[in-house]
């Protein structure tokens, strides 16, 4: 299928590229054909209309967890009432009550949301597996995507310290080394595509050090780079000092001493390091997802963008799961990442980077966390992967000379208008073409619960 975007408005091609304006776009199968002005429709073409549209490059999400869209907006579960302790206590046992159902189904709820508002390509780091829920959630999470049309990376998370030598997980969520290693390699034989635009990617992702035994991150390692996959973990989010007590160094120096870091690495959060840690980050050349949305109700301070970007840190940008962020909207966190870091600007040694910066975190930072060159850019030969905002509506009135700054700066408060994945149509004019939004929340509703009442 070939689609002809015609008469854009402009066509942002990437955050650091030169706009084009009044241009039109050509995809060709699953890959961007040509941009330009006036483009020939080749027989067969869709054409599409694009008065009035920005056409930008997809969003890609690089942390996430999915699982949690069915504990959001509990007022039991609100942060500004419980101490970390208090709410790991609570949520846990809710997490290990949930079923293979409730991970199907809060997985489409997370990627619908995330396909509305112009995510691409979302990784999910899946840690929590209940064992009334058997093994195969994961699998599931992929069943999810092949519905929507994302192009999904699955991180096969685990946590297998038990609470009585110090971690925070209930036995009812408690895995073994090697069980978790195991279900990592039949899950990459099963789905992992290592070549250019595939729409499955599986890494090794164990949950955090402080909810696992050194052994399971150490084998990860050998696990991950003998089958060629990513690594990915949370790091710098509260947990140092307990690292510090147990192994006699912060977690950076920790995970770096063992090799769980480098080019094929990256971490999420990050919000507690101090300036010696982004400089080790950026000499192994381990990268940063930076969730910004939980920074504001669990971070004791707002992560160092403006040094980590200073010290050459990769970056990213993640949605992080409704434990402490209760969307699924990467878009909003283009906005909400930016004007944090604007609020904390008085006290940081570097400037706030520039808006089209949080863009390019959210499009080719991404792609290149994730190890995808033909993502994040709009060009000849990448892929088809794109959305579209129509900024003639009264919310964009004196914007439009800057589009590249625009998600930053005004941010999107709505959907997107399109969205394309791998050349495909997969969010258009309010709807999934080919799929009953309404019938899909009732289930997922149900689902949920189901699980939670019991």
């Amino acid at each position: 299928m070939s689609v002809l975007f015609r008469n854009a408005e402009a066509i942002v091609t990437s955050a650091s590229a030169p706009v084009q304006r009044g241009a039109d776009l050509l995809t060709d199968g699953n890959r961007i054909a040509a941009i330009g002005p006036d483009l020939e429709a080749p027989d067969g073409v869709e054409v599409i209309d694009a008065t009035g549209w920005v056409i930008y490059p997809g969003l890609v999400n690089t942390h996430h967890h999915f699982f949690q869209c069915f504990v959001r907006n509990r007022v039991e579960l609100d942060w500004t009432r419980l101490s970390l302790i208090e709410w790991l206590d609570t949520i846990y046992p809710i997490f290990a009550k949930l079923d293979e159902e409730c991970f199907h189904h809060a997985s489409l709820v997370a990627m619908a949301e995330l396909i509305k508002h112009g995510c691409t390509t979302a990784f999910d780091h899946q840690y929590a597996f209940p064992k009334n829920a058997g093994t195969r959630l994961v699998d599931r999470q992929f069943e999810a995507a092949e519905i929507l049309g994302m192009r999904f990376h699955a991180g096969r998370g685990a946590n297998t310290l038990p609470k009585s030598e110090g971690s925070t997980i209930p036995d009812a969520l408690l895995e073994t080394t090697d069980g978790f290693l195991a279900d990592c390699e039949r899950l990459i034989g099963a789905y992992h595509d290592p070549s250019p635009f595939a729409m499955r990617q599986v890494a090794v992702a164990p949950c955090q050090p402080v909810n696992c035994w050194e052994e399971t991150f150490t084998r990860s390692i050998e696990l991950a780079r003998d089958k060629g996959v990513r690594l990915h973990t949370h790091v710098g989010e509260g947990e140092s000092p307990v690292i510090e007590a147990r192994h006699g160094k912060r977690t950076v120096a920790y995970l770096e001493e063992m090799g769980f870091a480098g080019t094929d690495t990256w971490y999420a959060h990050c919000w507690e390091l101090t300036p010696d840690e982004i400089r080790a980050l950026a000499a192994s050349d381990t990268g940063v997802s930076h969730c910004p949305e939980p920074v504001y109700l669990v971070g004791a301070e707002v992560t160092d963008i403006p040094a980590m970007a200073a010290a050459g840190v990769r970056i990213s940008l993640g949605a992080d799961g409704a434990a402490s962020n209760d969307n699924s909207n990467l878009m909003h966190c283009i906005h909400s990442g930016y004007m944090l870091q604007c609020l904390a600007a008085r006290t940081r040694e570097y400037p706030v980077p520039f808006p089209a910066d949080f863009l390019r975190y959210a499009t080719e930072g991404g792609a290149e966390m994730l190890g995808r060159p033909e993502l994040g850019r709009l060009e000849p030969g990448m892929a088809a992967d794109l959305f579209a905002v129509d900024t003639r509506a009264m919310d964009y009135v004196g914007t439009r000379h800057d589009p590249v700054s625009l998600p930053a700066k005004v941010g999107f408060g709505a959907p997107v208008e399109l969205t394309m994945i791998d050349g495909r149509i997969v969010w258009a004019k309010g709807e999934f073409p080919g799929l009953d939004e309404l019938q899909m929340a009732a289930r997922a509703e149900a689902a949920m619960h189901h699980a939670l009442s019991r």
